[in-house]
């Protein structure tokens, strides 16, 4: 069943309707895509494609230049509990003076949950994301791979129907990134949720994705190809068919860069 729609979407900024060269500058071109519920989908593309403009267009932090974006039906207009978004980096998402339990249980005081409530939801995701003997300490004596869970507990305890997740991992070495890589499928195989995964990264994208949306260069990005991922999990890099599908991406993105040239 279908959970989010992206319909016709194109993002500019400046007059988009003029025809002279000072018109607008055409960032996103007519993106379409439908995601079923509980589908893990990476838009993977080049810096500066548009990937995190088309997740804040999802989130309602931006408005489509034309076009429409509707979750469970209902047109996106703004900002909403039904979303979540993550950030690389987890400082942006939370606060220094709160203990990582204080952080958890944020968003749920805010929905006017009560304080046993609070208590056994921030329980749950902080059990889930193994860090319930760390709840006392504060985000500066976290590791970065540590304060990443304590935004996805975060996000997850209010119970939204879709997670959009902006590069999250972006900022780890390499082993704490195939480490959250592994935490992140646990949490998506536990709770069902729909997730939108933004990436530059080919193999990352594979690692993760039920579908890969590959995204042309800038400007006026569009998605080149939607390529469903037919891999069991956990996924083995040197897996021929891992190897297959990561050539063929990275030949349509050199393609683009060709055409681009």
């Amino acid at each position: 069943m279908a959970v989010l729609r992206i319909d016709s979407v194109w993002k500019a900024f400046g007059d988009f309707y003029a025809l002279d060269d000072e018109g607008a500058h055409v960032v996103l071109r007519d993106i379409n895509l439908t995601v079923d519920e509980g589908e893990f989908i990476c838009l993977l593309g080049p810096s500066g494609c548009g990937k995190s403009t088309l997740l804040n267009i999802i989130a309602g932090f931006d408005s489509a230049t034309t076009g429409a974006v509707s979750l469970d039906g209902r047109c996106v207009i703004g900002p909403g509990s039904d979303r979540v978004m993550f950030f690389q980096d987890a400082n942006a998402a939370l606060f220094p003076w709160m203990t990582a339990e204080d952080n958890v249980g944020f968003g749920l005081r805010m929905q006017g949950l009560n304080s046993r409530q609070r208590r056994d939801r921030v329980d749950k995701y902080l059990a889930m994301v193994g860090l319930s003997a760390h709840r006392k300490k504060f985000p500066a004596q976290l590791s970065g791979g540590m304060r990443q869970r304590i935004q996805i507990a975060s996000g997850l305890a209010i119970d939204p129907l879709i997670m959009l997740m902006d590069e999250p991992f972006g900022a780890l070495d390499a082993l704490t990134r195939r480490r959250m890589h592994q935490e992140l499928l646990h949490i998506w195989e536990s709770t069902h949720k729909t997730i939108i995964f933004v990436t530059h990264d080919i193999g990352e994208s594979i690692t993760l994705a039920d579908r890969v949306a590959v995204m042309g260069q800038p400007p006026a990005a569009t998605f080149r190809e939607v390529i469903p991922i037919h891999l069991g999990r956990p996924r083995d890099p040197t897996d021929p068919e891992f190897g297959r599908l990561f050539r063929m991406i990275e030949a349509l993105l050199h393609e683009e860069d060709s055409d681009a040239g």
